[in-house]
């Protein structure tokens, strides 16, 4: 482990060491590190570099995470400091060089011990970042690295939204908040957001390592040279977290219990969304709606884009194009939309806008050194950038929600805040107010769009006292706490669809669970077959939202010709059928952090099959989609993991796993399969969710020739307050054994939600005649499915 400051200094040898309550204070002759115990399994490694207190902004209230009952040992063996969890062996020698194994001694993660050189940025990546608006000069002030060695079979994930592969081993990233309009290739290093977490795997054993640092931050996992991966900052403390497995669902469980799992969304956020720059007045929003309903395609929400603003002032209307929103978002709700409108970070400069003048007078707006507020041009022209880092500026801007809520307005989108600007990227030394200790843009930067989405979240939550709906841009570790994600500004590209597959996996893997693309890309124009197979992909992914650029094509789902549209509207209402599932999906996603949309590697770690498999998915825990993101493919080859039968959604024709096989695909067919002898809750078509009261569960139960017992957990609450966190919601367990004869055992858990079903239909796939028990009690089968009286279930 090393740190850099000016010249490439090292920790010097180990003199002693103190422990302090979960605390080994390792003392050094250069600097002292501080190992902190978080539990068996987690282990933070901090050296106070740059300022002694840590400064995380993504993990809140560390104190809570420590196990007061945690023991572990530490004695000094061969000159080595030795610290041993039920879980994990540190040892710590020489200058400070970390070494991780796991509780049988098997290596887990080492550091570099020869000479390396990782601040020697290739030409190239000047270029790059150069192109960017990025100054270059700032790599001579690195402060702090971490190399570690490589070994030939290990495999890399996460990193959050990066383009590439799934699997991350070789690529370079830099994790700077960046707006870059040109289009994003397979390795392009900046987006939109900054996650520096990864995963990795190695012999079957995972492990995860977050680099809690919000400066630039840079991962290199063998690009550079094959023996050593690092991760390095520009600035700011050397504070990382080892996360142990050995499963990669449990990396994921422990990095998310550290940064927070996405709260539960209310249900119509799951349905379809519709936005464009622009449906910019009133009668065109309304043109959109009404074609939906005419022409049976299910849709939820309804965008609005910049143009629905007064000169592009934010919390305002242009009066002209939308006379009277709060009559117009009525008759959309009436037709069962919600409205979600765009908020950008920059306040226009006017002396008469009320937002500006109280802002201005609170001095709430970021400054130069010189304690003049900060001027920049964005959408409105001349504009200030709040200083969201103040909490103070986080309540006011907060407050400012409620115009938006009272208009009848369901959600907000931020955009824009990484924070972009059309004069150049913001200087380092513009400055923010960080309550009361005053910190540089440098710092602020990643997590500028984090602590907005956090500011609209109190906002939305404290007007409406429902569950926020907030689709963020930019981003930092954590902002799953608040806010849903896009991939921002894709293009209508084939490359783009392909690409948008292992961007959603590896978001997922980095906590961010609400995630989604522009379907039918952003920028360019979209092709009929291009929207058809987007759409295919759109309908798994947690956020399913369709978005065109200003100057581009209609791709609506009807804008093309009928057997566009016909296409579209089956993978629509396919979504909609599946909406109990993906309610479910959202729950348990909630409770334990795991991924909506997940690599076959998550679920199949034993399988090394799927280590690198880009272009598949499975969707909750039982639906496998491998969708076609080539142009005018008849067919794909599909990955069935091995250790289940799978059986084919369209075709009901079952296989065996670890296997390959080919499948036919017209334009109208997405490959898709479900995991035999599981349970897929459906509902029945609604033009929007909610539209209908649904007194009846329904289940779809494949079941498999190899006679697979299994247990589903079916969750309602009211699908939009926080009562849930009270505990009022209810969970349907559902046990399938299945020998001589199918026994389901159904019983109603945490009975606490008033609003139960009247009966639940099972709905038997691939039944061969075997004989049905609900709780022990023989029930006819009546055209391949049962129906199941309430009083017939148990209520614990």
């Amino acid at each position: 482990m090393n740190l850099c400051k000016g010249k490439h200094e090292v920790f010097g040898k180990i003199k002693n060491y103190e422990v302090d309550g979960n605390k080994v204070i390792i003392k050094c002759e250069n600097i002292d590190a501080i190992i902190s115990i978080i539990s068996d399994d987690i282990i933070n490694f901090f050296v106070p570099l740059f300022r002694k207190e840590r400064i995380s902004k993504a993990v809140e209230n560390i104190e809570l995470l420590k196990d007061d009952e945690l023991n572990f040992d530490i004695k000094e063996l061969e000159g080595k400091i030795q610290i041993t969890t039920n879980k994990l062996i540190v040892k710590v020698h020489g200058e400070f060089i970390v070494d991780i194994y796991d509780s049988n001694g098997t290596l887990l993660c080492s550091d570099y011990r020869e000479k390396c050189d990782p601040f020697k940025r290739r030409y190239g990546d000047y270029q790059l970042a150069e192109a960017e608006g990025h100054s270059t000069s700032r790599d001579s002030e690195y402060k702090v690295y971490v190399a570690k060695n490589m070994e030939e079979d290990m495999y890399f994930y996460g990193f959050g939204e990066k383009t590439g592969h799934l699997n991350k081993k070789g690529y370079h990233y830099v994790n700077w908040n960046t707006d870059n309009p040109a289009p994003h290739g397979e390795t392009f290093d900046r987006l939109y957001q900054s996650v520096p977490f990864f995963i990795g795997l190695k012999k079957d054993n995972a492990f995860g390592i977050f680099f809690d640092n919000h400066f630039e931050t840079h991962f290199d996992m063998g690009r550079d040279n094959s023996k050593y991966y690092y991760f390095s900052a520009v600035d700011g403390n050397l504070d990382y977290y080892f996360i142990y497995g050995p499963s990669i669902k449990n990396v994921v469980s422990g990095y998310t219990t550290l940064t927070g799992t996405m709260p539960m969304p209310q249900k119509w956020t799951l349905g379809y969304q519709q936005c464009r720059w622009s449906y910019d007045n009133e009668e065109r929003v309304m043109e959109i709606a009404e074609n939906f309903r005419k022409r049976d395609i299910p849709c939820d929400t309804i965008y609005l884009d910049i143009d629905y603003m007064d000169g592009y002032r934010v919390f305002t209307w242009d009066n002209e194009r939308f006379k009277n929103p709060e009559d117009m978002i009525k008759k959309l709700k009436e037709m069962g939309f919600k409205v979600v409108t765009i908020i950008d970070p920059g306040v226009k400069v006017d002396k008469n806008y009320k937002i500006y003048k109280e802002g201005l007078e609170n001095k709430y707006f970021a400054t130069d050194k010189n304690d003049i507020t900060y001027v920049n041009e964005v959408w409105p022209g001349d504009a200030v950038y709040p200083d969201f880092l103040n909490s103070n500026v986080r309540e006011w801007w907060a407050d400012n929600q409620k115009i938006m809520m009272d208009a009848g307005v369901s959600g907000i989108w931020n955009d824009m805040n990484e924070p972009a600007s059309f004069r150049g990227p913001l200087p380092d030394d513009v400055m923010f107010n960080n309550d009361g200790i005053p910190v540089e843009h440098r710092e602020a930067h990643n997590v500028y769009g984090h602590f907005m989405a956090k500011a609209t979240y109190e906002g939305i939550k404290s007007s409406i006292n429902k569950r926020p709906f907030i689709v963020t841009r930019a981003g930092y570790a954590g902002t799953q706490k608040y806010s849903t994600v896009w991939t921002g500004d894709n293009q209508s590209t084939w490359e783009h669809l392909r690409m948008s597959v292992p961007m959603l996996m590896n978001m997922g893997l980095s906590g961010m669970t609400f995630c989604g693309t522009d379907v039918g890309g952003f920028g360019h124009d979209c092709s009929a077959e291009l929207l058809s197979r987007w759409v295919q992909v759109g309908a798994f992914t947690p956020l399913f939202r369709n978005h065109a650029a200003m100057g581009t094509r209609d791709q609506e789902p009807w804008a093309f010709d009928k057997e566009t549209e016909d296409i579209n509207r089956k993978y629509i209402k396919l979504r909609y059928k599946l909406i109990p599932y993906m309610y479910d999906t959202m729950w348990k996603c909630s409770n334990s952090g795991s991924p909506f949309l997940k690599p076959l590697l998550f679920d199949y770690q034993n399988d090394k099959n799927t280590y690198e498999i880009n272009d598949q998915f499975i969707c909750g825990d039982n639906i496998l989609v491998a969708p076609v993101l080539e142009q005018g493919a008849k067919c794909r080859m599909v990955y069935l993991p091995e250790g289940n039968t799978w059986i084919d959604y369209w075709t009901k024709e079952e296989f065996k796993g670890g296997q390959y096989i080919i499948k036919n695909t017209p334009l109208d067919v997405c490959p898709i399969f479900i995991k035999g002898g599981t349970i897929i809750p459906i509902c029945e078509e609604q033009n929007y969710i909610g539209e209908k009261e649904l007194n009846k569960l329904t289940m779809e139960l494949y079941l498999s020739s190899d006679k697979t017992n299994s247990t589903y957990n079916h969750y309602i609450d009211d699908g939009e307050s926080f009562k849930y966190e009270n505990g009022e919601y209810n969970i349907y367990e559902i046990n399938v054994e299945e020998n001589d004869n199918i026994n389901i055992y159904i019983n109603i858990l945490n009975n606490k939600f008033n609003d139960n079903y009247d009966s639940i239909e099972i709905m038997f796939i691939n039944w061969s005649g075997k004989d049905v028990f609900i709780n022990n009690e023989k029930i006819k089968v009546d055209n391949n499915r049962i129906l199941i009286n309430k009083s017939k279930l148990n209520c614990d």
